[in-house]
C-alpha cells in the first residue's frame, strides 16, 4: 500500500519542503499568527485567585 504524501496541517494541500510542514508561506504565517494571538493553548488548572500552584512561594 503506498503511503500518502504529507499534507499541510492548515489547508490539506501537499507540503512544500521550503515551508515544511506547511504548503506555502501564507499557511506558515497564518500558523504563526495563531500562536501570537494565543489561539493555541495548553489547559492548566488554576486556583480561584488566578495563580497557578507553581506561583506560590509559601510553605503551606
Amino acid at each position: 500500500m503506498p503511503s500518502k504524501s504529507p499534507r499541510c496541517p492548515l489547508c490539506g494541500k501537499p507540503r512544500d519542503p521550503a515551508f515544511k510542514p506547511f504548503c506555502s508561506r501564507g499557511c506558515r504565517d497564518r500558523d504563526l499568527l495563531r500562536w501570537f494571538g494565543e489561539d493555541y493553548r495548553v489547559p492548566a488548572q488554576q486556583a480561584p485567585d488566578g495563580t497557578a500552584d507553581d506561583d506560590r512561594f509559601d510553605d503551606g
